[in-house]
């Protein structure tokens, strides 16, 4: 070390240091803290004096491994070795590695300490704390107490369930100074809560301390982002605290903007993927410590350590967003009940729509309705008109154009007074193509994927596979023109643009999601779920190739498609205002009938009734259980299920796409597998779930594939899945 200091200290390099200098140098090094190495087995170290054992939740997603373990305290970790702080330990030794009575060897796992205790249960040695990784406790008992019922409900390991509750840390998020909470705020005016039947009760009640529970219909236009931030203040103004919980950060954003308008700045937090990791960590740090009781934010937010919780939000639950596609795959409604049920707190689920569950949650008596009158909804609602296969069929302009004589006056009509939104269900230019002459789908010769045009003149490209196809030819018939199956956004605001040369097209869609667009005359294509909110509202709206939505293949795709419907018309004026939805759906469906009504109530417990007569979910609960042929009848061979389960199938599981999108749920690309839906009636649901997760931790603990080391899954479970086909 000094031969190379000497060459930085003297001029030059080379020469020799001046003895002051030597002199301030060994005064430095004998200053300096001699850093120590942390100890790996703490071998020979002394124990804490009292309660010398941490009983650790160590980070193992596996089934057979969903327990506590025990572990010494050192003595000198003792202070800093407190009941919810994240530490390292020593894992996977075995019995055999134990010197001066202390096990040793295996790898660092992180962990948390759930539990400090006087002895322990386990005859062994025992391994000691290598680490505490920091003092904060970030795993409070009631967290703790609810990721637990999710796991169980779930049939899923408490590790993964705290993966998605507690963030990662983020050391200098926790070096910042606690602040004291803010003083509750007077309560607030009614609003346009007076547009509901029992809004201002509703209201009131948080205000007093109760705990009401709601499915609220909300009326369409922007105002729902304000009616929670009033139900937010009204809970706080009890001296209580509040969660919202959104499906996606576009509307998080305006329920934060809205919140802030309404308390002022500080007063609430945001829990967003998108916000990084630091700040995401020094909010919710914030709410473990009390210092903001309001909360928004999306999906992992469900589990925000709120204090004293007086009310939970969630908005638009059908949205696929509120369903974790990370094991054990909670849905956010789910888990806001369990959090209601738990905590005794309010709860108001809410939307412009209506699923299945929210009405069950009324039949039930569970919550109760919060809707306005008919003369409040045809006073908010845009007229709705239709376009069905009749009408096309003896259209011309539809025939030769994508868009019927209907659709075309409103487009002309709207761009008079605003801009004009047109909903298509397919992203891309042309998505889906076909043989003009015999109308047979057309695949890649590689993989048989489907082929796609990126844009207008370019040459065909595999969806999968991503080959271009430059001589493609119809292997039935032979023939060599091609026809659009599905037309997808980009196309549509090709065409439009043409037809409107005057006016702007904007897009919004996967590649880029517009927030907001101004209230000037303009054409906007978007895909579901994308629409911008248009300045003044739209003055149009066009709801395109409605059979690709009512068309798929699953229980939810009427109930989905009129949300989607519904979430693009409740952009739109009133109809007082002259806004106008065009739909080209065929106007004796169902939910096409809805849309028209503007009744997604009714619409949802018709469904929930026929529901019941087949016994679906929600009425009855049900698992979905994939896997290999041989490894799933094992499996179901294994599992002791309830007397009450019928088992349906199984039946054959789409093998995924080689291309970077794969349907949940799908086989691994190279894969047969197979599905059986396991069904019980109410009551049955707890039973199901835990005889799944006992077979599931049998076979892990023998050995087989599936754990989260492992190359792949042989069985895959999922409670409540989404898509049950």
């Amino acid at each position: 070390m000094s031969s190379k200091n000497g060459a930085g200290v003297g001029e030059g390099g080379g020469g020799a240091p001046e003895p002051e200098q030597l002199a301030l140098i060994r005064e430095s090094v004998r200053k300096a803290k001699v850093p120590r190495a942390k100890p790996r087995t703490w071998r020979g170290a002394a124990l804490a004096k009292e309660l010398p054992v941490a009983r650790v939740l160590v980070d193992k997603g596996v089934l057979h491994l969903d327990r506590y373990f025990d572990y010494a305290v050192p003595e000198e970790l003792d202070e800093a070795a407190q009941p919810g702080v994240r530490v390292r330990v020593r894992f996977g030794a075995g019995s055999r590695n134990v010197r001066e009575g202390r096990r040793e060897g295996g790898g660092l796992i992180d962990g948390f300490i759930v539990e400090r205790r006087a002895e322990t249960e386990y005859t062994g040695p025992l391994a000691a704390l290598a680490q505490v990784v920091s003092p904060e406790p970030v795993l409070g008992a009631e967290l703790l107490d609810l990721a637990r019922a999710v796991a169980d409900r779930y049939a899923g390991s408490l590790a993964d369930v705290l993966q998605l509750a507690v963030p990662p840390r983020h050391a200098r998020a926790e070096s910042r100074a606690a602040v004291p909470p803010p003083a509750p705020p007077a309560p607030p005016g009614a609003g346009s809560w007076r547009r509901y039947a029992h809004g201002e009760e509703f209201l009131s009640a948080l205000a007093s301390g109760a705990s009401p529970r709601a499915v609220w219909t909300a009326l369409p236009g922007p105002q729902w982002a304000e009616e929670i931030a009033r139900a937010v203040r009204a809970t706080l103004a009890s001296g209580r605290g509040a969660l919202v919980v959104v499906p996606t950060g576009r509307p998080a954003a305006r329920v934060d903007a809205a919140l802030t308008e309404l308390l002022g700045e500080g007063q609430h937090a945001l829990l967003t993927a998108d916000a990084g990791q630091e700040r995401r960590y020094r909010e919710w740090l914030s709410v473990r410590r009390g210092e903001v009781r309001a909360v928004v934010g999306t999906r992992a937010a469900m589990f925000a350590p709120v204090r004293d919780l007086g009310l939970v939000v969630v908005w638009d639950d059908g949205d696929a967003n509120h369903s974790d596609d990370r094991a054990p795959f909670p849905h956010v409604r789910e888990v806001l009940e369990l959090r209601a049920t738990r905590d005794r707190c309010g709860f108001l689920l809410g939307g412009w729509s209506c699923t299945v569950e929210a009405a069950q949650l009324v039949e039930s008596g569970w919550a109760a309705p919060l809707v306005a009158d008919r003369e409040q909804v045809r006073g908010a609602a845009p007229l709705v008109r239709t376009v069905g296969d009749g009408d096309l069929a003896r259209d011309e302009a539809a025939r030769a154009a994508r868009l019927p004589t209907l659709a075309w006056r409103a487009v002309r009509e709207g761009l008079r007074h605003g801009p004009v939104l047109v909903q298509v269900p397919r992203r891309g230019y042309v998505p889906r193509l076909a043989c003009e002459r015999c109308r047979e789908p057309a695949r890649c010769r590689g993989c048989a994927g489907p082929l796609e045009a990126q844009d207008s003149g370019a040459a065909l490209r595999c969806g999968w596979c991503g080959v271009e196809e430059g001589a493609w030819h119809c292997g039935e018939c032979g023939g060599f023109r091609l026809r659009a199956q599905v037309v997808g956004a980009r196309r549509t605001a090709e065409e439009l643009g043409r037809a409107f040369p005057a006016v702007p097209v904007r897009t919004s869609g996967r590649e880029q999601v517009l927030d907001t667009v101004p209230g000037t005359p303009a054409l906007v294509v978007s895909t579901p779920g994308a629409e911008p909110v248009a300045d003044g509202g739209y003055a149009a709206a066009l709801l395109l190739d409605g059979w690709a939505m009512l068309g798929r293949p699953d229980l939810r795709a009427g109930e989905d498609a009129l949300r989607r419907w519904i979430g693009a018309a409740a952009l739109v004026r009133s109809q007082n205002a002259g806004g106008t939805v065009v739909v080209v759906a065929e106007a004796t469906l169902r939910p096409v009938q809805a849309l028209v009504r503007w009744d997604p109530v009714g619409h949802a417990v018709r469904e929930l009734g026929e529901r019941a007569e087949l016994g679906f979910p929600p009425v009855s609960r049900m698992a979905a259980v994939s896997g290999g042929p041989e490894a799933l009848a094992e499996f179901l061979a294994a599992a002791e299920l309830p007397p009450d389960a019928v088992v349906l199938g199984p039946v054959p599981v789409r093998e995924a796409a080689p291309g970077p999108s794969r349907r949940p749920g799908a086989a691994p690309p190279g894969e047969q597998w197979e599905r059986v839906l396991i069904r019980v009636p109410p009551g049955s649901g707890a039973a199901l779930a835990a005889a799944l997760k006992v077979a599931q931790a049998a076979r892990m603990a023998r050995g087989a594939k599936g754990t989260r080391e492992g190359p792949a899954e042989a069985v895959r479970i999922r409670v409540d899945p989404l898509d049950i086909g």
